[in-house]
């Protein structure tokens, strides 16, 4: 695995945590998971332990809020894998954080996400391909995930977009026009 950030989105059951699991077990060196879900019901925690089993054994770190704080901790030599800034944004309206809060936690994490030094994997769903959301907050969500997508894919050093268990390598459009 290169060093620097690999940003994995794509929709629900595209491949994108198979990818990052794959890509951790073929990484010559230490690697952590970093997982945002909370097992706030039954499908959740049954969808947690599918995921665990799936994935070797690594030490985990259990992240639904300060994941900022997490990133910055972490070893410099491991390579992280964050799974998914999809849940972590949910976590964030469910502990009702006001949209400066929220969009404070986004700007904190990019910028640990730039600064890490260690090779990192980060995993969210693209949400804006779908039916548009019925409700207000709804709209409010996928807008927030996909502006905070983007700050990722700012920052990094490749973007994989990911169908069927395939993926495109995303670039930026003005480079690409040029």
């Amino acid at each position: 695995m290169a060093h620097g950030l690999t940003f994995l989105v794509g929709g629900a059951r595209s491949g994108k945590s198979n990818l990052a699991v794959t890509l951790g077990a073929g990484h010559d060196g230490p690697v952590v998971f970093i997982a945002t879900a909370e097992a706030i019901d039954d499908d959740l925690a049954d969808r947690i332990a599918r995921h665990r089993a799936e994935r070797p054994d690594w030490p985990t770190f259990e992240v639904p809020v300060d994941l900022a704080g997490c990133v910055r901790n972490l070893p410099d030599g491991a390579l992280a894998i964050v799974d998914c800034l999809t849940v972590w944004v949910g976590n964030l309206y469910a502990r009702q954080l006001h949209t400066e809060q929220r969009v404070s936690m986004y700007s904190d994490l990019a910028n640990a996400l730039a600064g890490r030094p260690g090779p990192t994997i980060v995993i969210s769903n693209e949400v804006g391909l779908g039916l548009h959301p019925e409700t207000a907050i709804g709209r409010e969500y996928r807008d927030e995930l996909g502006r905070l997508n983007q700050q990722v894919a700012a920052i990094a050093h490749r973007t994989l977009f990911l169908v069927a268990g395939r993926a495109i390598r995303l670039g930026d459009p003005t480079e690409m026009l040029s």
